[in-house]
């Protein structure tokens, strides 16, 4: 049975991006007191409801940290702030180690220095490399093959040992691929060149890329092309909320867990959801296979529904691809006024 938790200050890093601003939308729907950092490199002003109380500004400001802390008497930070694209972490490995790395180190010296007890990580299923069984479970060995899998790996281990030692208790969530939008149509993926398959392939269906490229098509899987856990955006934040309910209950216990649905679709099947949703034909184009793509990537999730009273509610491809185009036409508007 579930027991009411007090509702602390929150504070979300990276609140105007993507999977944080529909985290800020969940808390402050729910009736948390939240506020949110974001230095808008990736993110959006307007993407942080009003009312919200908003700092622009870097989480490696650890001075900036503090006034906040105190400002906003936090007692919980749920960071997203990071920088996200793969290929760009093997060319440009030195950025990730400082944004997703360096800075979470400081991130976390400044919650330890200000007493906040709690602290939710957005980790990625990207820790695990190329794993040799799916669906991937919590204890499956965590070899990541690139920068940006292991930056984030890194500050698992610092939320680990930093636990160990100080009055201090997280969450490490290893999504999948989150996709999708918020159901109201009040947020969702915008940044420009975004390389999630949904994503892109929504611009596509809206006209606004000629193609969409299909990176290998001789994967062991049904249809030869690599076969992914979507999970909707919504469903992610709800489970960001459950889970700082359970560190509040059990200050003691740190958790680390599977955010994914515990079934995959293949690119083909994501395309051809697209198709099915917007009564168009988007253009395919073939190609050979990325380096390091596994053929399969799918969560284990028994032990978040064991630990959660998480119940996901959109996990259905056509209701993300409805809500992905939806945002998608809505930014076409915030866009076209400026």
């Amino acid at each position: 049975m579930a027991v009411m938790t007090q509702k602390l200050p929150v504070l979300v890093t990276g609140g105007a991006g993507y999977i944080g601003s529909h985290a800020v939308l969940a808390l402050a729907d729910a009736g948390w007191p939240v506020a949110v950092i974001d230095n808008l490199v990736t993110g959006f002003r307007w993407a942080v409801p009003e009312g919200v109380p908003f700092y622009e500004g870097d989480i490696e400001d650890e001075a900036l940290l503090a006034r906040i802390f105190t400002e906003q008497g936090t007692r919980a930070v749920m960071h997203f702030a990071g920088s996200v694209v793969v290929p760009e972490s093997v060319s440009d490995p030195l950025k990730y180690y400082h944004n997703n790395t360096a800075k979470t180190r400081a991130l976390i010296a400044a919650a330890v220095r200000a007493g906040v007890p709690h602290f939710i990580f957005s980790s990625t299923a990207a820790t695990y490399g190329i794993p040799e069984v799916s669906p991937v479970r919590e204890d499956t060995p965590q070899r990541p093959i690139n920068p940006y899998g292991m930056s984030k790996l890194m500050s698992e281990f610092m939320l680990r040992d930093t636990a160990a030692a100080h009055p201090i208790n997280f969450c490490a969530l290893r999504y999948f691929n989150v996709a999708g939008a918020d159901p109201r149509a009040r947020t969702g993926q915008s940044t420009a060149g975004a390389t999630h398959l949904i994503k892109v392939a929504v611009e596509a269906a809206l006209g606004k890329r000629e193609r969409v490229d299909v990176f290998g098509t001789d994967f062991d899987t049904s249809d030869g092309t690599g076969v992914r856990d979507y999970i909707h955006v919504s469903d992610l934040a709800d489970a960001h909320l459950l889970a700082l309910e359970q560190l509040i209950a059990a200050p003691g216990e740190s958790l680390t867990m599977n955010c994914g649905y515990g079934r995959g679709y293949s690119v083909l099947e994501v395309l051809d959801a697209v198709d099915r949703v917007t009564n168009r034909t988007i253009v395919r184009v073939l190609g050979p296979r990325r380096a390091g793509d596994p053929d399969s990537l799918i969560s284990d999730n028994a032990r978040i529904k064991a630990t959660l009273p998480w119940v996901p509610k959109f996990a259905d491809l056509d209701t993300i691809v409805n809500h992905a185009l939806a945002w998608e036409r809505k930014l076409s508007e915030i866009r076209g006024n400026g």
